[in-house]
């Protein structure tokens, strides 16, 4: 039943095993400067007979944390931490990319080493509260970004990509879902902007497109992926123009013959299949609480190249074992996904354990 899942393909330059992905999961265990530390490490390594490993969201700048106890990799420590965790994938037989995640206006300035104000498109507060060191606060209304911002913005994201690839990655992935600052531009509920990065789709789609051509320039199409989650409502985004923002989001990007798009589906079918048909290369695909045999089926049928799955591979650092052999499957604990120890992190037992 989940046979097609085991077949061998390439991502960009990467050759995988087998056609399923370890999705991106913010767990809260870095240190509070963002460094990424040997439990991390140990508990991405766990996990490396996954065929691709896509890392926690990591900020690009100290401008891009919103949340407590999040890495990033934008200065020395950051990528001597993160050096650790590929090393360790590597050395257990994976391969790892890094997620670039630029929180914007979903921040606050408590999270943060600066405790400055969160910058955004446009100076729009979003609904709903951070947890933060002090307990759950109201996200306060953010800063627009200037067009020179913008611009530094899109450095930011070129410089991290490079830290990334020092740090030992074999490629990165940028957030541009989920109502986080990629996203954020696209929409035109966070997007009020009369400047060329704002207004019609074109000006909304300009920053997604100069962030991934700026990525791809510095370290290779080849190691560069995107994630998109259309018509998805997190983080308080609301999209009125979905069926035609999308396809041209992906018809910009098309030329510069990234290796990957992960779409975050939200259950449009017909846009689904729109930007398959669209898309020049590898496809991999979230469906959320989706059974695994559905997956494969995307498989099987076109409609994806690989596929990822979130809390299945933090429960189970062995799922591709568990899978092929038949085990029964751990059940993850919400109670321990965010911060804490190696409790709920690196203590789920192995089906030979």
């Amino acid at each position: 039943m989940l046979d097609s899942l085991w077949t061998p393909t390439t991502l960009g330059g990467i050759s995988l095993p087998h056609r399923l992905v370890m999705a991106p999961m913010t767990r809260d265990r870095s240190t509070p400067e963002g460094v990424p530390t040997e439990l991390n490490a140990e508990y991405y390594a766990q996990r490396a007979s996954h065929a691709l490993i896509i890392t926690e969201g990591t900020q690009p700048s100290a401008d891009g944390q919103g949340y407590l106890l999040t890495p990033g990799i934008h200065n020395d420590a950051q990528i001597a931490g993160w050096r650790k965790v590929t090393d360790a994938v590597h050395a257990a037989g994976g391969r790892v990319v890094i997620q670039l995640m630029h929180t914007g206006r979903i921040a606050h300035p408590d999270n943060t080493p600066h405790g400055r104000r969160p910058v955004a498109p446009s100076a729009i507060r979003p609904q709903g509260v951070m947890f933060t060191a002090s307990g759950p606060q109201e996200m306060p209304e953010p800063r627009a970004l200037s067009t020179q911002e913008v611009a530094a913005t899109v450095e930011d994201f070129r410089r991290a990509a490079a830290a990334a690839v020092a740090a030992g990655a074999d490629g990165v992935e940028i957030h541009g879902a989920n109502g986080y600052l990629v996203h954020q531009f696209l929409a035109d509920n966070t997007n009020q902007r009369t400047d060329g990065y704002g207004g019609s789709i074109e000006g909304r789609i300009r920053f997604a497109v100069e962030v991934a051509a700026a990525v791809a320039d510095e370290i290779g199409p080849e190691r560069t992926g995107i994630r998109i989650s259309p018509a998805n409502s997190y983080n308080d985004i609301a999209e009125s123009d979905t069926a035609e923002l999308y396809p041209a989001v992906l018809n910009a990007l098309r030329p510069l013959g990234l290796a990957y798009l992960h779409v975050m589906h939200a259950g449009d079918e017909a846009l689904l299949d729109a930007l398959r048909a669209q898309w020049p290369t590898t496809l991999i695909l979230n469906r959320g609480g989706t059974g695994l045999p559905a997956r494969a089926k995307d498989i099987d049928n076109g409609t994806a190249d690989l596929v990822s799955v979130g809390a299945l591979a933090l429960a189970n650092p062995d799922l591709v074992e568990r899978l092929r052999s038949g085990a029964e499957l751990n059940t993850p604990d919400a109670a321990t996904f965010y911060g804490g120890t190696a409790a709920g992190y690196t203590d789920y037992p192995t089906h030979t354990s």
